[in-house]
């Protein structure tokens, strides 16, 4: 990714995680007498599983994946995996997501998100933080059967914005998905400020990067324009 960069004209977000903090899915677990830190192992696996049926040829959606890993990781009923699902839709945005899309759209940069979740969650998020207003539309690549980091995802959310690829940005706190917006073309930015503390040395590093979402983006006002 070494190709020289310009100031995108379209924004995208990665939700879980990165928008959205997803720390009551924790409290959903507790509340079914499981350990909230097992946390990260359910969310790890249900991504490994998405990613295995992918590489496999198949598909399913996320919160299949997610259902299932619940089941896997802590041996609850359905309908109890079903429950901590649900705590998808109680999610609120990270402090520093109003600060950093403000930031985008005063200087006339277009923010859209792209998850690989379900629909829904990044649109309950963001009016429950009060900024969905500052959010164009809501992508998720379901429409189109497709888990990121699959390069197909990142091209048709370019496509449905009508803008190239190297005219969209996509920020993320998964060093996976920077790498997957990074072969598809796209500028790419990375916060150190979620679960992952460095991005993995393994790939290609990001054109941009910070310790919040507000140092991602003014990283990349700050590129040149095109």
């Amino acid at each position: 990714m070494s190709t020289p960069r310009t100031r995108p004209d379209v924004v995208a977000f990665d939700v879980n995680e990165t928008l959205l903090d997803i720390s009551p899915l924790g409290a959903a677990l507790a509340e079914q007498g499981q350990s909230a830190d097992l946390l990260s192992a359910v969310f790890s696996r249900a991504l490994l599983t998405g990613f295995a049926a992918t590489t496999a040829g198949t598909w399913f959606p996320f919160r299949a994946a997610f259902e299932t890993s619940v089941a896997q990781v802590t041996g609850l009923p359905a309908d109890a995996c079903a429950a901590v699902a649900g705590s998808f839709m109680e999610l609120s945005p990270h402090p520093d997501v109003e600060p950093a899309l403000r930031l985008l759209t005063a200087a006339g940069v277009r923010v859209v998100t792209l998850s690989h979740g379900s629909p829904g969650v990044a649109e309950a998020g963001l009016t429950r933080g009060g900024v969905s207003a500052l959010v164009e539309r809501t992508l998720t690549s379901e429409s189109i059967r497709a888990w990121k980091p699959n390069r197909e995802a990142y091209l048709w959310a370019a496509g449905v914005c009508g803008v190239a690829p190297e005219r969209m940005a996509l920020v993320a706190a998964h060093s996976w998905d920077v790498l997957g917006a990074g072969r598809a073309g796209l500028t790419t930015g990375f916060t150190s400020g979620r679960s992952e503390k460095v991005f993995a040395d393994v790939y290609a590093p990001p054109h941009v990067q910070g310790g919040s979402l507000v140092e991602v983006v003014e990283g990349l006002l700050a590129l040149p324009p095109a």
